[in-house]
């Protein structure tokens, strides 16, 4: 046991024989009795290695160091069961992760496969689909072919039978002109005959038919001559007839005359005081006609008391602060019949300018009526009457009128052979003679998005010029509010929808 140890220290130990000797060759164990007796060779126990090792413990167990030999041992065989235990668990792990490469390779070979075969059923399905679309555009072209073929055939059928018909109706009117030719000198042959033998007695009864009439036109004459000279003879002869019949003739001819001119003046007098004028789109100058059809909007406007100017405009205060001053002039100016202050409101559309020229004329007690100046220039030559007739109808108004005119710019601009056309520099001229002095029955209130082309003769007319800006940030929160007050606070507080 010292040579298992460790412990032969100088000592010439030999380790022990192998118990049992070493197998024969495979060729050995053929051959009858020869092979049997090498067996039972092979397979004889020898003691004498045995009888070695008892010896070699013996005399292990008789050194001083067995006890520390045999614990070493018991760890070196601990350490080598450890390390085959090691061995073993990488071996293992190996073999785990043989296992999961597989399994990794096998499952790429599958996604290969997968891919392929979905590649493979998509150009097959693609393949399909383009045979599919190219039978069906066979089919279409085919179709096509038909039905052109059928067209054709019968496009040719109809051509045989409209010829067919037309040659039939070409017959048959050929017959019929034969047959009225025919008929028509039969009946000519025939009178020309009866004619002949009846011309004697035919001239006769013209001649007596002539004569009887000559006689009954000369005695009409006769007889119309003798009454009339009879009643001349006798209506000169009486002068009070004479003087009667010619103031019958004077008063008549008086009474045409004066009938053609009044009713001229009083339709022009009706037009100028109750007919709206063409270029007023919107007033509120009660008619005769509205106040009939809503006596009840009549009676409301009179009673309603004016309310502010700037009551739900919202403006800059800057702005507010100067139109106020503007409202309060004109409402004093309309309480003293004095002249009207003449106003242009220019500014990016959508600002409040017609807003608050409504509200001005309500504050003011006055009414208001709103043109374009858009609709002036198509008129062409009618428009000088036009625009006459806004002024005199204007002119009648009690109340005085507050004359807002929108986009004054497309008329009112400068009068030059590259800017506007002869009719509308005639109508321009009109505007400017009725504008020409102050008055205290109409007051002008301009709006333009471009202020810089009017004329300059428009520009001595204005008194006051005043720019409509864009909200800012602050005026539109005040709008945003004013707006939800009104369509949804106060309609949600009275129960409406």
């Amino acid at each position: 046991m010292s040579w298992l140890f460790g412990t032969n220290k100088g000592q010439n130990i030999q380790p022990p024989q192998m118990p049992y000797p070493p197998a024969p060759p495979d060729g050995d164990d053929k051959g009858g009795k020869d092979g049997s007796q090498s067996k039972m060779d092979a397979y004889r126990f020898d003691s004498a290695a045995l009888e070695r090792a008892a010896k070699a413990a013996k005399d292990l167990e008789a050194t001083k160091h067995s006890k520390e030999a045999l614990e070493l041992s018991k760890m070196q065989e601990t350490t080598l069961q450890l390390e085959n235990q090691k061995k073993l668990k990488e071996m293992e792990g190996q073999i785990e992760q043989l296992k999961i490469e597989q399994t990794r390779v096998a499952q790429e070979e599958r996604r290969k496969t997968l891919v392929e075969e979905t590649k493979q059923h998509q150009q097959r399905a693609q393949f399909q689909d383009q045979l599919a679309r190219k039978r069906y555009d066979d089919q279409l072209s085919q179709q096509a072919k038909l039905n052109e073929e059928n067209l054709r055939k019968q496009e040719e059928s109809t051509a045989k039978q409209e010829q067919l018909r037309k040659s039939t109706l070409e017959y048959e009117f050929e017959l019929r002109r034969k047959n009225e030719e025919a008929r028509v000198k039969a009946e000519m042959r025939a009178k020309a005959v009866v004619d002949r033998e009846n011309q004697d007695l035919i001239r006769d009864q013209i001649r007596l038919k002539a004569k009887e009439q000559r006689e009954t036109v000369l005695e009409s004459i006769k007889t119309a001559g003798s009454v009339l000279g009879t009643g001349f003879q006798a209506f000169i002869s009486d002068w009070d007839k004479v003087a009667a019949t010619a103031a019958g003739l004077t008063l008549v001819a008086f009474g045409i005359y004066g009938a053609k001119y009044g009713t001229g003046v009083g339709a022009r007098f009706i037009e100028a005081r109750l007919g709206k004028p063409s270029l007023v789109r919107e007033t509120s100058r009660l008619t005769a006609v509205e106040a009939v059809k809503h006596p009840i909007k009549t009676v409301k406007r009179m009673v309603t008391k004016p309310e502010d100017a700037l009551k739900g405009i919202i403006l800059k205060p800057s702005l507010e602060e100067r139109l106020r001053d503007v409202a309060i002039a004109t409402r004093h100016t309309k309480k003293n019949k004095g002249y009207y202050r003449n106003i242009l409101m220019h500014g990016p559309p959508g600002t409040g300018k017609t807003m608050f020229a409504k509200s001005l004329a309500k504050h003011s007690g006055m009414d208001y009526a709103i043109m374009t100046g858009g609709d002036v220039a198509p008129m062409g030559k009618e428009g000088v009457t036009a625009m006459h007739k806004v002024f005199d109808w204007a002119n009648t108004s009690r109340n005085g009128v507050l004359l807002f005119v929108d986009e004054a710019d497309a008329f009112l601009r400068k009068r030059s052979k590259e800017m506007i056309s002869e009719d509308l520099r005639a109508t321009l001229n009109a505007f400017l003679y009725r504008t020409g002095e102050q008055s205290n029955k109409f007051m002008l209130v301009l709006a333009s998005n471009q202020p810089e082309q009017f004329d300059w003769a428009i520009n001595d007319r204005l008194d006051e010029m005043v720019e409509f800006d864009v909200p800012t940030l602050e005026e539109r929160e005040r709008l945003v509010r004013q707006y939800f007050d009104m369509f949804v606070l106060k309609p949600a507080a009275e129960g409406k929808r």
